[in-house]
Protein backbone atom coordinates (compact mmCIF):
# COMPACT_ATOMS: atom_id res chain seq x y z
CA UNK A 1 0.00 0.00 0.00
CA UNK A 2 1.02 3.33 -1.05
CA UNK A 3 0.05 6.46 0.39
CA UNK A 4 0.85 10.29 1.03
CA UNK A 5 0.43 12.57 4.24
CA UNK A 6 0.25 16.04 2.58
CA UNK A 7 0.37 19.24 5.27
CA UNK A 8 -0.58 22.24 4.26
CA UNK A 9 0.77 26.48 5.39
CA UNK A 10 2.03 26.75 8.48
CA UNK A 11 2.63 23.05 9.30
CA UNK A 12 5.83 23.08 8.22
CA UNK A 13 6.47 24.78 11.61
CA UNK A 14 5.28 21.76 13.98
CA UNK A 15 7.30 21.37 17.31
CA UNK A 16 7.64 24.94 17.38
CA UNK A 17 4.39 26.83 16.50
CA UNK A 18 1.97 27.00 18.94
CA UNK A 19 2.70 23.85 20.96
CA UNK A 20 0.36 24.28 23.30
CA UNK A 21 -2.11 23.71 20.46
CA UNK A 22 0.08 21.32 18.05
CA UNK A 23 2.28 19.43 20.72
CA UNK A 24 6.38 19.80 20.62
CA UNK A 25 7.29 17.15 17.82
CA UNK A 26 7.96 17.83 14.43
CA UNK A 27 6.57 15.83 11.34
CA UNK A 28 10.49 15.09 10.68
CA UNK A 29 10.47 13.48 14.19
CA UNK A 30 6.95 11.71 13.88
CA UNK A 31 7.21 10.41 9.93
CA UNK A 32 9.73 7.80 10.88
CA UNK A 33 7.71 6.56 13.39
CA UNK A 34 4.84 6.07 11.43
CA UNK A 35 7.29 4.21 9.12
CA UNK A 36 8.37 1.59 11.44
CA UNK A 37 4.76 0.86 12.80
CA UNK A 38 3.64 0.02 9.16
CA UNK A 39 7.24 -1.59 7.31
CA UNK A 40 5.06 -3.27 4.58
CA UNK A 41 3.23 0.37 3.83
CA UNK A 42 4.94 3.09 1.56
CA UNK A 43 4.46 6.53 3.36
CA UNK A 44 5.52 9.62 1.85
CA UNK A 45 5.64 13.26 3.15
CA UNK A 46 5.09 16.22 1.30
CA UNK A 47 4.34 19.81 3.06
CA UNK A 48 4.16 23.43 1.07
CA UNK A 49 2.37 26.55 2.17
CA UNK A 50 1.01 27.28 -1.49
CA UNK A 51 -2.26 26.36 -3.04
CA UNK A 52 -1.41 25.22 -5.86
CA UNK A 53 1.41 23.33 -5.06
CA UNK A 54 -0.83 20.95 -2.78
CA UNK A 55 -3.47 21.02 -5.48
CA UNK A 56 -0.52 19.77 -8.12
CA UNK A 57 0.71 17.21 -5.82
CA UNK A 58 -2.54 15.65 -5.36
CA UNK A 59 -2.79 15.45 -9.07
CA UNK A 60 0.09 13.76 -9.26
CA UNK A 61 -0.64 10.90 -7.14
CA UNK A 62 -4.35 10.81 -7.02
CA UNK A 63 -4.80 8.41 -9.82
CA UNK A 64 -1.91 5.64 -8.90
CA UNK A 65 -1.75 6.12 -4.88
CA UNK A 66 -3.84 3.65 -2.13
CA UNK A 67 -4.50 6.86 0.03
CA UNK A 68 -3.78 10.61 0.71
CA UNK A 69 -3.85 12.08 4.47
CA UNK A 70 -4.44 15.86 4.13
CA UNK A 71 -4.24 18.52 6.73
CA UNK A 72 -4.36 21.54 4.35
CA UNK A 73 -4.24 23.83 7.43
CA UNK A 74 -6.26 26.99 7.32
CA UNK A 75 -7.18 25.98 3.76
CA UNK A 76 -9.58 24.03 4.99
CA UNK A 77 -11.88 26.10 5.89
CA UNK A 78 -11.43 28.53 2.31
CA UNK A 79 -10.42 26.55 -0.34
CA UNK A 80 -12.85 25.64 -2.76
CA UNK A 81 -9.86 24.74 -5.61
CA UNK A 82 -8.83 22.14 -2.78
CA UNK A 83 -12.10 20.78 -2.91
CA UNK A 84 -12.45 20.50 -6.59
CA UNK A 85 -9.40 18.76 -6.85
CA UNK A 86 -10.30 16.16 -4.07
CA UNK A 87 -13.18 15.60 -6.45
CA UNK A 88 -11.78 15.21 -9.11
CA UNK A 89 -8.92 12.66 -8.32
CA UNK A 90 -9.55 8.66 -7.46
CA UNK A 91 -7.86 8.32 -4.67
CA UNK A 92 -9.80 7.96 -0.90
CA UNK A 93 -8.89 11.77 0.69
CA UNK A 94 -8.91 11.42 4.47
CA UNK A 95 -8.60 14.70 5.97
CA UNK A 96 -7.09 15.45 9.16
CA UNK A 97 -6.49 18.22 11.79
CA UNK A 98 -4.04 18.18 14.95
CA UNK A 99 -6.37 19.96 16.73
CA UNK A 100 -9.95 19.65 17.56
CA UNK A 101 -10.69 22.40 15.36
CA UNK A 102 -14.66 22.06 16.15
CA UNK A 103 -13.30 23.87 20.03
CA UNK A 104 -11.36 26.57 18.77
CA UNK A 105 -12.07 29.74 17.12
CA UNK A 106 -15.72 29.80 15.05
CA UNK A 107 -14.19 30.46 11.72
CA UNK A 108 -12.68 26.60 11.71
CA UNK A 109 -15.44 24.93 12.67
CA UNK A 110 -16.60 24.66 9.15
CA UNK A 111 -14.46 22.42 6.42
CA UNK A 112 -15.09 23.43 2.66
CA UNK A 113 -13.09 20.15 1.78
CA UNK A 114 -15.23 17.98 3.93
CA UNK A 115 -17.03 17.18 1.30
CA UNK A 116 -14.93 15.85 -1.10
CA UNK A 117 -12.99 13.32 1.75
CA UNK A 118 -13.49 10.39 2.67
CA UNK A 119 -13.98 11.28 6.36
CA UNK A 120 -12.49 13.46 9.04
CA UNK A 121 -10.37 13.15 11.78
CA UNK A 122 -9.59 15.69 14.30
CA UNK A 123 -7.97 16.52 18.04
CA UNK A 124 -5.91 13.52 18.84
CA UNK A 125 -2.78 15.58 17.81
CA UNK A 126 0.19 13.83 15.75
CA UNK A 127 -1.69 10.64 16.64
CA UNK A 128 -4.61 11.63 13.85
CA UNK A 129 -2.09 10.91 11.03
CA UNK A 130 -2.02 7.16 12.52
CA UNK A 131 -5.97 7.19 12.92
CA UNK A 132 -6.05 8.51 8.82
CA UNK A 133 -3.71 5.94 7.79
CA UNK A 134 -5.52 3.00 9.95
CA UNK A 135 -8.64 4.23 8.19
CA UNK A 136 -7.05 4.06 4.58
CA UNK A 137 -6.00 0.64 5.60
CA UNK A 138 -10.05 -0.47 5.91
CA UNK A 139 -10.93 0.53 2.88
CA UNK A 140 -7.95 -0.90 1.48
CA UNK A 141 -9.26 -4.26 2.73
CA UNK A 142 -13.30 -3.78 1.93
Amino acid sequence: MKIIIINGPNLNLLGTREPEIYGSESMEAYIPKLRQRYPDMEIEYYQSNVEGELINKMQEVGFSYDGIVLNAGAYTHTSIALLDCIRSIHTPVVEVHISNVSSREEFRSRSVIAPGCRGTIQGFGLDSYRLAIESLLGLATR
